[in-house]
């Protein structure tokens, strides 16, 4: 009887907030029992269970996060996805409607650790449109594809996994319909649930500390450090607790302190590092400047193309300049972010010429040149593009005898454009301890062995905020020349970093006010975790352990 009371004034609060605007689409009924005593819960279960044979003495109140265990949950609401979202905007389409989703929020002991806007393509429309329960697993050991594995591990990602520590928790989540057509607006809360959540103590052993074997090309630093901190956060590492991690070198003083690897990886092994690729660019503009084959980063791009042969042309794209790709803040029609933007990366490698892809871009109204970052990869690539047919024997042959050979780099591999130039998008492989000569070369002002390599200008200004990163993207930080900004605090005190950042967590960052540069190449590739662990590493381990 009292679940039938709840149900019915479930369905008449339902009944009074739709009073004024009639549904959209045709929700699924609510029949099961199951389902009438939990409208508007979010529930956790151990497994897969069909919903027909869903009882509520399979709903938990308590989890413990063994290896062994599966977290699912299932979201009972009174209406569909898309007939919430319709109150909060009636004139929009089903389709634009769909351009929504849900919102989750994640609470620990009472304490808000994460929130995020599910993206638009996690559910089908017709999910959306129809279904008032719907499931998805959280944690899981089987190798099932889902939105949710997605979002739990987003959510331990950026602080849950801080949050969690050993001993018993009050996991709470809510669920609220989102909109993102014209503005984004959030609705009120459809569904919330709560689940005592036990964190088992686990012992993290620590892993010694790999020896530093002879002919390395760096001088040994015999600076001391916490060793303990090290073999911890190799521990971490080896435990999988910090997963993909291939390595870390640590370069204090010019000289190398720490040269660690893991899973398989080794001082010989060629790292792929993605983005942290396209820092080179950079470096090779700012050497090709100097050497006069290209006049300034303030060119634009019809002193290198004729802009006309190329589709959607526009003045505003001639006076497109080498400064604004070198920020990411040139007027193309291009978000690296937005899956729908034209000049999406991944809408330029399928085609049979990158540079004609990214020539051939809209230009966008509302962006002002050199005001707005937004992550243009194909931008980088045409650096790259422009280099090569700057200067003499190409990109390849020019950064060879420039760069890699005057820090005698003799090992390493680029990717390559369908015309077979050497592509900035990124992906240029490498060595660790060559990704650290890069990283030193930098800290230097540009000298390598008392040559002077990248103009120290240059170095200047590739070290410059230009811009502010957006923080609902990528947090705090700012932008220079393919080099990001960052400040890590510890202890209260801030250590400031320019760094190059590559999908899977590869890093190199160069300190400004400490000695210290530091690699982490990992293949986390499309991992939520990818990032944040990094930053973990940083904050936790390495930075306290070698500016002790």
């Amino acid at each position: 009887m009292k679940h039938y009371i709840l149900f019915i004034l479930a369905i008449t609060i339902a009944s009074c907030s739709f009073a004024q605007t009639s549904n959209i689409t045709q929700p699924e009924s609510i029949s099961l029992p199951v389902y009438k005593a939990n409208v508007g819960r979010v529930v956790f279960l151990a497994d897969t269970i069909a919903f027909e044979r869903l009882k509520q003495t399979d709903l938990l109140s308590r989890f413990e996060a063994k290896a062994q265990n599966n977290l699912y949950m299932r979201l009972f609401i009174a209406n569909s996805l898309t007939n919430y979202q319709h109150q909060l905007n009636p004139s929009l389409s089903v389709e634009d409607l769909n351009k929504g989703n849900f919102q989750f929020t994640f609470y620990v002991d009472g304490r808000q650790i994460y929130q995020e806007n599910l993206n638009k393509g996690a559910n089908l429309p017709a999910t959306k449109n129809t279904k008032t329960t719907i499931s998805a697993p959280l944690i899981s050991n089987r190798d099932e594809a889902s939105w949710g594995k997605g979002l739990w591990s987003r959510f331990t990602a950026r602080g849950g996994d801080d949050a969690l520590i050993t001993g018993a928790h009050l996991l709470k989540i809510e669920v609220r319909p989102y909109i993102s057509s014209p503005d984004l607006k959030v609705g009120e809360i459809i569904a919330s649930g709560e689940l005592q959540f036990i964190v088992p103590h686990a012992d993290v052993k620590a892993v010694p500390i790999q020896s530093i074997k002879p002919n390395s090309g760096w001088q040994v630093s015999g600076e001391p450090f916490d060793q303990n901190k090290i073999m911890e956060l190799n521990g971490l590492i080896a435990q999988n607790k910090l997963k993909d991690i291939t390595s870390i070198v640590v370069i204090k003083n010019g000289k190398l302190l720490i040269e660690e690897y893991f899973n398989g990886s080794s001082r010989n092994s060629l790292h792929d590092p993605r983005s942290a690729g396209k820092t080179f660019a950079s470096a090779m503009m700012g050497i090709a400047i100097h050497d006069g084959f290209i006049k300034s980063e303030n060119q634009t791009l019809k002193d290198f193309y004729d802009l006309k042969k190329f589709n959607n042309y526009s003045p505003r794209k001639e006076a497109i300049t080498l400064k604004s790709l070198l920020t990411m803040s040139s007027v193309f029609d291009g978000d690296d972010n937005d899956s729908d933007s034209p000049g999406n990366e991944e809408n330029m490698y399928p085609t049979p010429d990158w540079a004609k892809f990214t020539l051939d871009l809209s230009v966008d109204s509302s962006k002002t040149g050199g005001k707005q970052w937004n992550y243009f990869t194909a931008g980088a690539m045409l650096l790259g593009d422009i280099i090569n047919k700057s200067v003499p024997g190409g990109l390849e042959k020019y950064a060879d005898e420039k760069l890699f050979k005057p820090l005698s780099i003799t090992k390493y591999q680029w990717p390559y454009s369908p015309q077979h130039v050497p592509s900035t998008a990124g992906g240029l492989q490498m060595r660790s301890l060559d990704y650290a000569k890069f990283g030193q070369l930098y800290k230097n002002n540009g000298v390598w062995n008392d040559k002077q390599i990248i103009p120290a200008s240059w170095v200047k200004q590739s070290f410059t905020k230009y811009l502010s990163l957006p923080k609902d993207v990528v947090g705090e930080g700012y932008y220079g020349y393919l080099f990001w900004n960052k400040t890590y605090t510890v202890n209260n005190k801030s250590y400031e970093t320019f760094y190059c950042s590559g999908n899977g967590g590869n890093k190199i960052f160069v300190f400004t006010d400490e000695p210290l540069v530091v690699i982490v190449t990992a293949t986390a590739y499309n991992r939520p975790y990818a990032h944040p662990q990094v930053d973990k590493m940083m904050q936790e381990y390495i930075l306290p352990a070698v500016l002790k």
